[in-house]
């Protein structure tokens, strides 16, 4: 069913919420719940990215949650590069294939760290839809607390009108990093991925490194590893540092990139939600900048 847009909202209390939150909340028919899970797998024909689908509906969920498939229906089929995100026609239909309406609360999560959920949590405030919230330590915090687990298929609630409209200042081009490397414009390059992978002693590109002139925030130094929950505070404060004073240093705006801008929206989520207003996810990351062999990349090894 629709709501009726007369019905008082649901509104998420923040861009994080609590595992008890939803459980107070998730037989609301306001609240859409969505897991946003995609896997990396290591095969004999090398890396690749696989829909979480099949544990969503074994493994288990949230109950009630529906999936997003980040990587056909959130993403852009034209592109060369995985991850590249949907024009606004195409979000809206995945957005609503979901349940998702102009009338709906949404918390997304996923079974790792909380960056695929904080993909699309970006893909979503990116089009100017605000009442979203990442489940904060996600289906594992859920699990560990002992709250109820479905398996199965369930069919997405029926969706009204969702209006979407592009926001600025969400994403960066590269042309924009190639005159933040240039010097022509001074914006704090944040290196989302793991510190081998910054370093280059450790990836599964031919070249390894990160964008010249890039400080490293891993996004998995942003969660408590143990429960999956978010740094707060000091804590979180201490693992940003290293981006706050780049940015201080230069116009105070971040841009943030990974392999595939999917790290990169963890660690941007972060920082927006530490008071960071100027913050842009690198939507094409190393995938893009690495597909011009001329592009310069550092390796500290």
């Amino acid at each position: 069913m629709t709501l009726d847009a007369t019905s008082d909202p649901l509104t998420v209390p923040g861009p994080l919420v609590s595992t008890g939150w939803v459980a107070e909340h998730h037989d609301d028919e306001r609240l859409v719940v969505v897991d946003a899970t995609v896997l990396g797998v290591d095969a004999a024909t090398g890396f690749h990215w696989l829909s979480g689908l099949d544990d969503h509906l074994i493994a288990g969920h949230l109950p009630g949650a529906v999936f997003a498939d980040l990587l056909e229906e959130f993403s852009d089929p034209g592109s060369p590069f995985a991850f590249t995100r949907p024009d606004l026609d195409r979000l809206t239909e995945a957005a609503r294939g979901l349940g998702i309406d102009d009338g709906t609360a949404v918390a997304v999560y996923d079974a790792s760290i909380g960056h695929w959920a904080a993909r699309l949590w970006w893909l979503l405030r990116s089009a100017g839809f605000a009442n979203v919230a990442v489940i904060d330590g996600g289906f594992e915090r859920w699990r560990a607390e002992g709250r109820e687990v479905e398996t199965g298929y369930r069919e997405p609630r029926a969706a009204g009108p969702l209006h979407l409209t592009a926001q600025p200042g969400y994403w960066a081009d590269r042309e924009e990093v190639r005159r933040i490397v240039a010097g022509d414009e001074r914006s704090a390059l944040v290196c989302a991925l793991p510190r081998g992978d910054f370093r280059g002693e450790t990836g599964k590109r031919a070249r390894r490194g990160h964008i010249p002139g890039s400080v490293n925030v891993p996004v998995g130094s942003l969660v408590d590893r143990e429960t999956r929950v978010a740094l707060h505070g000091d804590a979180l404060a201490e693992r940003l540092a290293p981006a706050v004073d780049a940015a201080d240093a230069a116009t105070g705006r971040f841009v943030v990139y990974c392999g595939a801008g999917i790290a990169a929206a963890g660690t941007a989520l972060a920082l927006r939600r530490s008071g960071h207003p100027d913050v842009a996810v690198y939507d094409g990351s190393l995938d893009e900048w690495l597909a011009d062999p001329e592009a310069p990349l550092v390796a500290l090894t």
